[in-house]
């Protein structure tokens, strides 16, 4: 079960690249920061993977739930931000 659970977490971090790319290569503002969020999100069930196969879920579910709030405000003030200075939906500045 444990080596189940090991090539689940693997094949997350391997799902993540995709995000990541969206994120460094995004035309938008907007892209980056949905590929910001995606990484959140699984970072989060990386994080609960963890736990498991160190038998210390309950200590890893904490840290999960701290991370994901922290993941939503982050993403929310950016969003905000970049809302009012009226550039979340123009061209990339890195081209």
């Amino acid at each position: 079960m444990i080596y189940f659970f090991s090539c689940i977490a693997v094949g997350l971090c391997l799902t993540m690249m995709l995000p990541l790319y969206r994120c460094l290569m995004g035309p938008t503002v907007l892209d980056r920061l949905v590929g910001v969020n995606a990484i959140g999100s699984k970072t989060v069930v990386l994080l609960l993977l963890i736990g498991y196969l160190y038998e210390r879920v309950d200590m890893f579910v904490d840290i999960a739930l701290a991370y994901a709030f922290l993941n939503f405000v982050a993403v929310l003030a950016a969003s905000r931000y970049f809302h009012k200075r009226k550039g979340l939906y123009e061209e990339s500045f890195m081209e």
